[in-house]
């Protein structure tokens, strides 16, 4: 079995509030054989991840982390909406489709994020997700522009030797610093409790952006 169904079954059963000697006897069970299921210690069979999909309501593909859809819809680049009017990406040549696809997979799921910090209403947590976020975009966006010798390197004022690392730290410790605010804020009863179906209610136009983008990065880790 892949390594998504175990975290999978573990997810939807916490995600629904089930214990998992409720989950064993629904699915006719030893609450030990579902143990070991979610912990990825024993492979089920075809039958039983069947049987568990039409348990939680969701596809086959979205247990086996095919797909972050629960209804196993792979999405398409045109069915994401854009959420900037003045960018019209009806170019869907073989070499636009992926920037194309990844650019409202990232901007969509920027709207969630900046909508759980402003929720959270922390200025030091605001500042350092952005900070990471501004730190990445710099570093990726200047090795682009410094590959091609053409290109003017007085457009920068951090030297060629340094920044790379500068930057890269930079983002490490904003990334650190990030689950410490948070780690704060969720003892505080500060930070939003999100789940999978509430991120569809609240975010119908973006969810499935930011589920999309977890799913494909994960699948680079």
């Amino acid at each position: 079995m892949n390594a998504a169904f175990p975290r999978m079954m573990t997810l939807l059963r916490k995600e629904r509030g089930i214990s998992q000697k409720q989950a064993a006897a629904d699915l006719h069970i030893s609450q030990a054989l579902l143990s070991h299921y979610e912990k990825g210690i024993r492979e089920c069979g075809l039958d039983f991840v069947v049987a568990a999909a039409d348990y939680y309501g969701v596809s086959c593909d979205y247990l086996l982390g095919r797909t972050a859809d629960k209804s196993g819809t792979m999405i398409a680049v045109e069915e994401i909406p854009d959420t900037d009017p003045n960018v019209q990406d009806k170019r869907m040549t073989p070499a636009g489709v992926l920037p194309v696809l990844n650019k409202k997979l990232v901007v969509n799921s920027l709207h969630i994020l900046f909508d759980i910090l402003q929720k959270c209403n922390d200025k030091r947590l605001t500042a350092e997700v952005s900070d990471a976020l501004i730190q990445t975009t710099y570093l990726v966006f200047r090795q682009m522009y410094g590959a091609n010798p053409k290109n003017p390197r007085a457009m920068f004022s951090v030297e060629e030797y340094r920044y790379q690392t500068a930057a890269l730290n930079r983002v490490s410790m904003a990334v650190t610093e990030v689950g410490h605010l948070s780690r704060q804020l969720a003892q505080e009863d500060r930070l939003p409790q999100v789940l999978p179906d509430d991120l569809q209610k609240q975010y119908p136009q973006f969810a499935s952006s930011l589920l999309n983008l977890l799913h494909t990065a994960e699948k680079d880790l």
